[in-house]
């Protein structure tokens, strides 16, 4: 698990820890630093000064033409049926580009808000006090740095994720007391440190919330064909039961042959409750029949599965758009495969804008050799990365722990 992430990481803290070593021995020997070359200033351009001419000749506007009573009585026509269907449907279209812009904003809003957090919380962890030894140089850093970003890229770690790390190792190396006995510990705790306010940079706890919100507990799992939803979700229900939670399941998935059969079979074995339609029928109807049957028995949580869809099928994006209008659901998670590396990032961003994601179970983690998605999934769209899928059986999907991960990383 990991291991080929765990090796890039290795490689990197090998070179760091010898240029670190050879920037102590030149000290050691009274070597002078070499002065930094000052970079010429910018010309900066003062606003005030610039002045905007209006054109000499200004176009004269026509006057308007005054409409007679008669006259508005032609021009205006009645609509027609199938017009008046078309506006509707234009403001239908408008409405859900409305919407899906105010989920875009917020995940750059998301994003941004990470970047100003970890750069907070690292002045809580590094040292205050400026090293006095000189330690490694910025250009030899930057060529280290680079190193690690194409290992990590490598490793399917998203773009912005590699970002963040390498700016985190960069800000701590600065304040950090570099001693010869302590190179090879302080080179780990710096990529430890950077890549734990990755994983930290969102964090939510399930029980607490499926034991404070109003019951029944609408929770809606999406994702893309083969992500291992419906598994995910006997999982869910499983783990639910052993926690003293009563569930029902909804067979959303009525598109695929064999959901509902699978889905049943997984109700039977952990024993809850499965509403069901026969196949095509409306997934928001199954959704509000299992919700209704959830508030007559007084069940405490309601499991919604959905058919799996590419995030490029506009159509069955939007249909899964009308299941949440019908749902509400209180908790929306997006069901991703670790082996699908970057893919899966870009998955649960577009899923994130079309219907709003809450947060992520991420399925064969223990398969995944790389890592990058685990790693990355979460931060990118400022969810929190709840359970991961560890094994086939019922009991092998665990919550998900940032420490978990850093030590399996770290092989500790």
């Amino acid at each position: 698990m990991f291991k080929f992430l765990r090796k890039k990481l290795k490689k990197f803290e090998d070179k760091l820890e010898a240029e670190l070593q050879v920037e102590l021995e030149k000290e050691t020997e009274g070597v002078e630093p070499e002065e930094p070359v000052e970079k010429p200033e910018l010309e900066t351009i003062d606003e005030e000064k610039i002045v905007v001419e209006e054109p000499k000749d200004k176009i004269a506007e026509p006057k308007p033409r005054e409409l007679t009573d008669s006259k508005i009585k032609k021009l205006v026509k009645k609509p027609k049926k199938s017009e008046e269907l078309t506006r509707r449907r234009r403001i239908e279209k408008r409405r859900r580009e409305e919407q899906i812009d105010k989920q875009i904003e917020k995940s750059i809003e998301t994003e941004l808000e990470h970047t100003l957090r970890t750069r907070r919380s690292i002045e809580d962890v590094v040292k205050t006090d400026r090293k006095t030894s000189r330690g490694i140089s910025e250009e030899k850093l930057n060529d280290l740095l680079w190193d690690l970003e194409i290992g990590l890229l490598e490793s399917d770690v998203a773009y912005s994720v590699i970002e963040s790390i390498k700016n985190d190792i960069k800000e701590e190396l600065k304040y950090v007391l570099v001693e010869r006995s302590k190179i090879s510990e302080l080179v780990e705790n710096v990529l430890r440190n950077a890549i734990e306010h990755v994983l930290k940079s969102s964090e939510m706890d399930f029980d607490e919330f499926i034991d404070n919100s109003k019951k029944p507990v609408v929770i809606m799992f999406v994702g893309v064909n083969g992500s291992g939803k419906t598994l995910s979700i006997g999982k869910m229900a499983a783990l639910l039961k052993k926690r003293g939670k009563s569930s029902v399941m909804a067979a959303g998935d009525t598109f695929r042959a064999g959901a509902i059969e699978q889905l049943s079979i997984h109700a039977n074995n952990v024993g809850v409750k499965l509403v069901k339609h026969g196949p095509s029928a409306d997934p928001a109807a199954v959704a509000f029949d299992a919700i209704e049957h959830a508030k007559a028995k007084h069940k405490d949580v309601v499991l919604v599965d959905t058919a799996g869809r590419m995030q490029t099928n506009v159509n069955l994006m939007d249909e899964m758009a009308k299941i949440k209008r019908v749902a509400k659901p209180d908790l929306i998670l997006f069901v991703g495969d670790a082996l699908a590396g970057n893919d899966a990032v870009e998955q649960a961003k577009r899923f994130n804008e079309i219907v709003g994601i809450d947060g992520v179970i991420l399925t064969k983690v223990d398969t995944d050799a790389k890592g990058g998605s685990a790693l990355s999934v979460a931060y990118t769209i400022g969810k929190p990365l709840l359970f991961i899928g560890v094994g086939q059986g019922y009991e092998d999907q665990i919550p998900f722990d940032p420490q978990w991960m850093i030590d399996n990383i770290f092989d500790k």
